[in-house]
């Protein structure tokens, strides 16, 4: 993977915060992005604590958060014209296209998107 900035996807930050070595490796150096959607998908889950809130604000924190753009929203609108997508992945996905950046997934449905540079893992 060339470059230093990456944009991750919400299941590739909740693998980190569950210390998968792979993502945690993956990461070291890089310039994290989040889109905004993924910033609220992560305080989804049920039940949260108040310590999993702090982990997560300082995650969230080191992250460069990009807000939902007039530019990414066309984008978004066109990709779910073209491939059906659900409206998180379109955003998440427009997000990394708009800002030129490779995004980090473990969701493979993410492969149908030509204009996507991606790093799709493995569990």
């Amino acid at each position: 993977m060339s470059g230093i900035r990456v944009l991750c996807d919400t299941n590739t930050l909740i693998h980190l915060l569950g210390h998968n070595s792979e993502v945690v490796t993956l990461l070291i150096g890089k310039q994290v992005s989040i889109s905004v959607i993924t910033e609220l998908e992560l305080y989804g889950k049920q039940n949260i604590t108040p310590k999993e809130t702090s982990i997560i604000d300082m995650l969230v924190e080191s992250c460069f958060v990009i807000d939902l753009l007039p530019p990414v929203k066309q984008l978004v609108k066109q990709l779910k014209q073209k491939y059906r997508m659900n409206l998180p992945d379109a955003i998440i996905a427009a997000t990394a296209i708009y800002s030129d950046i490779p995004l980090i997934t473990f969701d493979n449905d993410f492969e149908k998107i030509e204009e996507l540079k991606l790093v799709l893992l493995k569990l």
